[in-house]
């Protein structure tokens, strides 16, 4: 699938990153659904996850749904480092290809903290909801801009990326890199290292869907026909069409980094960052997640004054979040739902007379 057309950009101008790194000229690239009200209260961020593009989030959205932009103003910021912002494959050097610096998820929410801000003059967030690296964005928000989130509902992610994950995403790495055409990173256009991104889709499908949905031959449901079928069709399709391999790096390092704790001000001290969270967290972590299974969002959970843990019953593992499982989609909508008609930060945060 080729790289959408629709995005707008924002121009952040000089970026220094928590890393000491500054980027010059950086874009964020976003899209909107729906009008913003004359108070500017109907806002709900959205951010993407690993590898996708805001085109990729707009399954949530519609009339029939909770995310319904006839009654909410939905901003779908693109990370750093995806291909349509400022990313490895589109920055110019020094800051080119590998040599992309670090980012965190701090700096992710930095940037479009400033987006909302200063685009739109908006003060006040309703809802910051995403899955996956999503999820984590949606606790950075809680833990950075407390005074503006009113609500947080992160679906299939973390506050932390735990020492498992993080043993997926070095296997993730090493496959890409291993393959004699990396070359560092400075591949030639159009000759990216198929061997490695191949290596890096077989290690993806055994993490992205549960044992159990191989067993049932769920992937039936997705219109494939066989076992390799999927593997090829679905998998290898998606990594190596259009997703340039240091930009799959950036974002990599970004997820592999995550940690709540590292927002200014913690220290490193992520239950105290958890704490600091004011909005009420709905976490929708799914069943049978390899990367991010419910005991992470359970133990998060009971730091946030007002967290509340649904578990994704079923056996879509991980993309039980991706919007391709009509009842798992119906899980989450639901409980964005509910969360939208809870008082929010600011209503809770009112004292009683």
């Amino acid at each position: 699938m080729p790289a959408p057309i629709d995005a707008e950009y924002f121009d952040l101008g000089d970026l220094t990153l928590q890393c000491g790194a500054t980027l010059r000229g950086v874009t964020l690239a976003y899209k909107t659904f729906g009008t913003l009200n004359a108070d500017r209260s109907n806002v709900i961020v959205y951010p993407t996850w690993y590898s996708g593009w805001h085109t990729d989030n707009e399954w949530l959205i519609g009339a029939d749904k909770a995310l319904n932009p006839d009654e909410w103003f939905i901003v779908i910021p693109n990370m750093l480092g995806n291909g349509l912002s400022s990313s490895p494959s589109n920055t110019p050097a020094p800051y080119d290809r590998a040599r992309f610096p670090a980012v965190t998820f701090y700096d992710q929410v930095e940037a479009q903290y400033r987006l909302v801000t200063e685009k739109f003059g908006i003060s006040n967030i309703a809802l910051v909801t995403g899955w996956s690296m999503g999820a984590g964005q949606t606790y950075q928000w809680a833990v950075s801009h407390p005074e503006m989130v009113e609500r947080a509902a992160p679906f299939c992610g973390s506050s932390i990326t735990a020492p498992h994950n993080k043993v997926f995403l070095e296997s993730l790495e090493v496959a890409l890199t291993a393959d004699a055409a990396w070359a560092c990173g400075d591949y030639a256009p159009g000759a990216w290292p198929v061997k490695g991104l191949r290596a890096f889709a077989r290690v993806y499908s055994g993490w992205g869907y549960s044992q159990a949905f191989y067993w049932e031959e769920e992937w039936r449901k997705l219109g494939f026909t066989s076992f390799d079928d999927f593997l090829y069709g679905f998998w290898e399709s998606f990594f190596r069409d259009d997703r340039d391999p240091n930009n799959l790096i950036a974002m990599l390092r970004t997820w592999h980094g995550g940690n709540v704790g590292n927002t200014p001000g913690f220290d490193g001290d992520a239950e105290k960052a958890l704490r600091s969270i004011k909005c009420p967290v709905l976490a929708m972590p799914a069943d049978k997640d390899l990367y991010f299974p419910p005991e992470d969002e359970h133990w998060s959970s009971q730091f946030i004054e007002h967290g509340e843990v649904r578990v994704i019953p079923g056996i879509w593992g991980h993309f039980a979040g991706g919007g391709l499982n009509p009842t798992d989609t119906a899980f989450i909508d639901t409980g964005i739902r509910d969360l939208l008609a809870r008082p929010g930060a600011s209503a809770l945060a009112t004292p009683v007379t």
